[in-house]
């Protein structure tokens, strides 16, 4: 981000408390339409049947392709570092995706 002399402009993040010890997610699910990207990050446990989406992200699709360099850039950085990661795909579970059941 630049103001109008092509400095960078300074931006202070604020991390609220509460968020701060993050949200645990071991499933991803990212859908998009011509205008967003959806991530939707899922907390699955072994042998229960039914999981929860615990966030929802939505960003534009240009955010969505700066975000996927950032992770590549990471990936690489904690694999120097930490050695590399093992990316073999889990095994595939049946799953269905909507509202609540109704009780």
């Amino acid at each position: 981000m630049a103001d109008e002399t092509n400095q960078p402009q300074q931006i202070n993040i604020e991390l609220p408390e509460d968020m701060a010890e993050g949200i645990y997610s071991n499933l991803a699910i990212i859908s998009h339409s011509p205008q967003e990207f959806v991530i939707d990050f899922i907390r699955v446990m072994p042998g229960v049947p039914k999981a929860k989406v615990k966030s929802r992200v939505v960003v534009t699709p240009e955010h969505a392709k700066r975000l996927m360099k950032a992770l590549i850039d990471n990936v690489k950085k904690y694999e120097q570092q930490f050695g590399h990661i093992d990316d073999k795909e889990p095994p595939l579970m049946p799953m269905t995706f909507g509202p609540p059941a109704q009780a």
